[in-house]
């Protein structure tokens, strides 16, 4: 899939922060007996030459014409895995399929409630798993299927679920006494988020201000 596709669905500071999508293993057993069908009509071409000289051209002729099916499915199942994409940014969850009508779906990560990870042994080994996510939509959940690195993949969700709910709470009045966080926790809080790029120079220097004039 182009990346200028993915990057024309990314709001203004949004950023990638993983990409993935279904393991290979996935697209293996789904191409397996394609593969297993060329293989034995590429052979019983190569025989029926072998045996019948005279009919060389007739054979090569059908061959292909029956090899055409496997190969066409097969590229049917490659372009349909590698154009399946789950991508987490900073601000959502967006899965893409389909490769010439795309298909988009997209959880915002602030409707996120809960997020499932569930690995079989195999998966462990090969390193893939099922991710199940909980929203407050009317979808209500989401189910990746056997995605690889889904242990990186759920850690970048919840990790940028927490520093966009951190930069929201920048935005709210102080809490009563014993309950605000202290002013230099925050100026650095804007800090790191302006280093990662969440902020703008003019937004980290105004939300700073904000800060500063409370002191």
């Amino acid at each position: 899939m182009p990346t200028s596709y993915l990057e024309s669905l990314l709001g203004e500071h949004e950023k990638i922060l993983l990409t993935t999508r279904q393991h290979w293993l996935l697209l293996a057993g789904s191409i397996f007996l394609e593969i297993i069908l060329i293989l034995l009509i590429f052979a019983a071409s190569v025989t029926a030459a072998i045996f019948f000289p005279g009919y060389i051209a007739l054979v090569v002729a059908i061959g292909f014409a029956v090899l055409l099916l496997p190969i066409v499915t097969m590229t049917i199942d490659i372009l349909s895995w590698s154009n399946r994409q789950y991508i987490v940014t900073n601000r959502r969850v967006i899965q893409i399929s389909g490769v010439f009508n795309k298909s988009v779906t997209d959880s915002s990560l602030e409707k996120v409630n809960d997020v499932k990870m569930v690995q079989s042994a195999l998966g462990r080994v090969f390193d893939y798993g099922d991710i199940e996510i909980l929203t407050a939509s009317e979808l209500g959940v989401n189910l990746f299927r056997r995605i690889e690195r889904p242990v990186q993949y759920k850690i970048a969700m919840l990790n940028a679920k927490s520093q966009l709910e951190g930069y929201d709470q920048i935005d709210e009045p102080p809490s009563p006494a014993g309950e605000t966080e202290p002013y230099a926790l925050l100026i650095a809080q804007l800090d790191s988020l302006h280093k990662q790029g969440l902020l703008t120079e003019e937004e980290y220097q105004a939300k700073k201000k904000q800060v500063l004039d409370r002191i």
